[in-house]
This record gives structure tokens, sequence and C-alpha cells, in this order.
């Protein structure tokens, strides 16, 4: 998928929009200016490094936060209707944290974390127009993003530090320690880290689907080549005789099955 500069740079102003329209002072200011000083960088970010996640393009990354965070504010609201305790989250703690989930993305203040695959073969056969810059010291999406926003003087909330955290649910081993845990008093306790974690997995689904389910339906209306056998030099299409000689030959029932259905 490719985004026009129009649409890219809507998107900016929307997710600028969130930040105006959610977040008090003095976080208001820092995060503007934040956003502001790496906007470039951002603004053209892919969500993803390759084309089989979501959102692999120059401005899938604001695409993605603008959609987790609408995702976010309409489950909260569903959350709310079906008894859900919202009063131990704040609204703006729902939309930082929506909004700086994968903030870690970007990689840190020299170096992008995503660079354009420079193996055409990766490219070509894996989908990865993008590559992980190894100039880049490790560190998980979570971690980064924390560690920016504190070194920018930008704070969060424990609230808003647990949610990014494990915003990945149990798609990342290391928030085992945080939701599979049996004790109530070592549960979370806030809802707020399951609805983040829902936005970002509907939103990602909802941008995988949008991607992948054309290809899937141009696959399927792909005229299909009548099944044929080489005999020596000339192709001859299967008889309904030969087809019938072969399946007396296989003892396997559902091989048999299968073959019938040729």
């Amino acid at each position: 998928m490719n985004l026009s500069a129009e649409e890219i740079q809507q998107n900016w102003l929307r997710l600028m929009g969130f930040i105006e329209d959610h977040i008090a002072e003095p976080r208001k200011t820092k995060l503007i200016e934040f956003y502001e000083k790496y906007s470039e960088r951002l603004m053209l970010m892919p969500a993803a490094h390759k084309k089989e996640y979501h959102n692999a393009f120059p401005g899938g990354y604001v695409e993605h936060v603008n959609r987790v965070i609408t995702c976010a504010l309409h489950l909260h609201d569903l959350w709310a209707q079906m008894g859900a305790d919202v009063n131990t989250y704040t609204k703006e703690e729902l939309v930082f944290s929506a909004l700086n989930h994968d903030l870690g993305k970007m990689g840190d203040e020299e170096h992008e974390s995503y660079i354009p695959q420079t193996d055409n073969w990766r490219r070509e056969k894996l989908g990865e127009d993008y590559m992980f810059n190894t100039k880049l010291p490790f560190a998980s999406v979570p971690d980064r993003g924390l560690f920016l926003l504190q070194s920018h003087g930008i704070s969060y909330t424990f609230n808003e530090m647990i949610t990014i955290q494990t915003h990945d649910g149990l798609y990342d081993e290391a928030n085992k320690k945080y939701l599979m845990t049996y004790l109530p008093e070592q549960k979370p306790r806030t809802a707020l880290p399951f609805i983040v974690h829902q936005a970002d997995l509907m939103a990602a689904r909802i941008e995988f689907e949008r991607e992948w389910f054309p290809k899937f339906q141009n696959n399927l209306d792909t005229p299909k080549k009548s099944f044929t056998l080489e005999n020596n030099k000339k192709s001859q299409p299967v008889t309904s005789g030969t087809k019938s000689k072969a399946l007396g030959s296989i003892q396997s029932e559902g091989l048999k099955n299968l073959l019938n259905n040729l």
C-alpha cells in the first residue's frame, strides 16, 4: 500500500491533534516539542519491516498509531458499557499509552530503527522492504520508547509505564510476569493494559486484512490450469480412466480422497 503526500500530512496533523485534545500541560508542550523535533522521521516511518506484518510502507507508523488511539477510545466506551471499572485510569493515560506504545520503533536520537532493505533477494522473496539498523544498540520496543520519553523530560505514570511495557500482551514472553500471574494482588490494578493491547491487536489485524485480503481474492479469481501428466514429449489431460487406474494403486484413503478431488 502507498500513501500520498497529502494523506501522510493529514495523518500527522491528526496525530498532533490527539496530543492537543487529550494531553494536559506541562506534558502537552513537551510531547509536541519531541514529536516536532523528529517529525520528518516519524512521519515517514513504516510500522513494521516486512509486508507480512502490518503497515510496512512510508507513513505506516503514524497511520497505525492513529488507528490504535481511535480503537482504544472506542474500546474504553465498550469496557465501560460492559461494567469494567474505568475509574482506575484517566482518558489522558489511555491516549498517552496508545500514542507512545510503539515509540521505540523510531530508534534513538541519532539512528533510525528501520532502514531501506539493501538485499534484493530478501526484498523480493521475503517481502522485507526494510531491515533493522545494526548501528542501533539492541533494546525492546517498549524499553526504548520509555527511555526516549524520560530522556526528553516527558514523565509518565505507573499505569502508562505498565501499559506501554505490556502492549504486545502474551505475544511477548517478557509480559508473563504481569499478565499470567494467578495471585489476585499481582494482577494489574487497572484494565488499561488490556484495552490498549486489544486496540493494538485490532488495528494491526485491520491493516493486515486491508493489505492481504485483496491479494488472497486475486489468487482465488485466477483461473487454474487443468492438471496434466507429462507423457514423453507431450502433455496430455488426465482422463477418468487414467485417474481410476492411478487411484487403484494407492492404499491411503486420505491420499486417495485428496487426489480424487483434483
